[in-house]
């Protein structure tokens, strides 16, 4: 017979579930008879380490933080005159803020009784979960965050510093892509990620260590285009975790199911971003400032609890690209 729980029936529970009827037995932390093991969670792929910098986490310890990052000044380069006065600069770099403005937490409690009655570490579990959990939340939200961030030359219908004419679309207007044979008003996978390496190529955006990042279906339509052919990718390995999937065109590719989308992301329905750039381009800290157990002084049971701040930055619009696309 399982241990008692609190409810509405009889003393109203402390540390409310959130749910409504026994969400522990419900949920399968009281069983009569313990399983050995536990079904594998599969997480969502995370790919921020991948496309930003970390330069300055070092710097931060608590939410509220402020980090000051110094900008290099432009020289100005002058003609050259026999007997002509040299005239003198005094360079002047600027500076940009990062602020340790976002948190997200989490707070579990184990009752001893549950304790007493699992074969499993409840805790070290819950914590690796937690653990997962901030990354995916955190991604989404720095994804989602960078929308629109990429300079004006790098997104829009009429983009490129020189040609302003590559159309990567816009809300209300995106690409329709599709996989090869493109109809009328279609554009193929490939030509997008052609056009944002054109966008990035006339901004003198360094070909070594960009980056792509595509929606789950886009990458499928990549794989079913003229390079489906897993060689031409220039991977021989199978793809990582992290979502990476190959290089073209100088980009290494990686997928996410965590780019902003549709209204819930800041677009139209059925719209998606697609993200190119340079690690340069956006800088991001993120530091682990509390993680703590502790006993409930309201219950008898023990808590668990972690804090982790953040913050971001897109501190160079030239080396970020956006194409705002749906599905062909």
């Amino acid at each position: 017979m399982s241990f008692g729980v609190a409810g509405s029936g009889t003393t109203p529970p402390i540390y409310p579930t959130g749910g409504t009827g026994n969400a522990f037995q419900a949920n399968g932390f009281i069983p009569e008879i313990w399983s050995g093991k536990l079904v594998e969670k599969f997480y969502s792929s995370t790919v921020l380490a991948a496309i930003s910098n970390t330069d300055y986490e070092g710097e931060i310890k608590n939410h509220g933080d402020r980090v000051k990052i110094r900008t290099k000044p432009t020289i100005t380069i002058s003609d050259y005159l026999a007997d002509g006065a040299l005239a003198l600069q005094r360079p002047e770099g600027g500076n940009i803020e990062l602020y340790i403005d976002k948190g997200k937490y989490f707070n579990t409690i184990e009752d001893d009784v549950m304790e007493v009655q699992s074969d499993l570490n409840a805790m070290s579990m819950w914590a690796d979960d937690a653990s997962e959990q901030l990354k995916i939340t955190i991604d989404t939200d720095v994804l989602k965050g960078i929308l629109g961030g990429a300079a004006a030359t790098n997104k829009g219908a009429t983009a490129g510093r020189i040609s302003g004419d590559i159309n990567l679309g816009v809300t209300g207007t995106p690409l329709s892509v599709v996989a090869r044979d493109p109809g009328t008003g279609d554009v193929e996978i490939l030509d997008v990620i052609l056009r944002l390496g054109q966008a990035l190529d006339e901004n003198n955006i360094p070909e070594t260590g960009r980056w792509v990042v595509l929606p789950v279906w886009a990458a499928t339509q990549l794989k079913m285009s003229d390079l489906r052919q897993a060689y031409l990718t220039g991977d021989a390995v199978t793809p990582l975790r992290n979502g990476k999937i190959g290089m073209i065109d100088r980009f290494t590719l990686y997928t996410s199911n965590l780019l902003p989308a549709g209204t819930g992301g800041g677009l139209a329905a059925g719209e998606f971003a697609i993200y190119a750039g340079h690690a340069h381009g956006l800088t991001f800290a993120s530091q682990v400032s509390k993680v703590e157990t502790l006993r409930s002084e309201m219950t008898f049971g023990t808590i668990l609890r972690g804090l982790q701040v953040y913050g971001y930055k897109v501190v160079d619009g030239t080396a970020l690209a956006q194409a705002i696309v749906t599905k062909g």
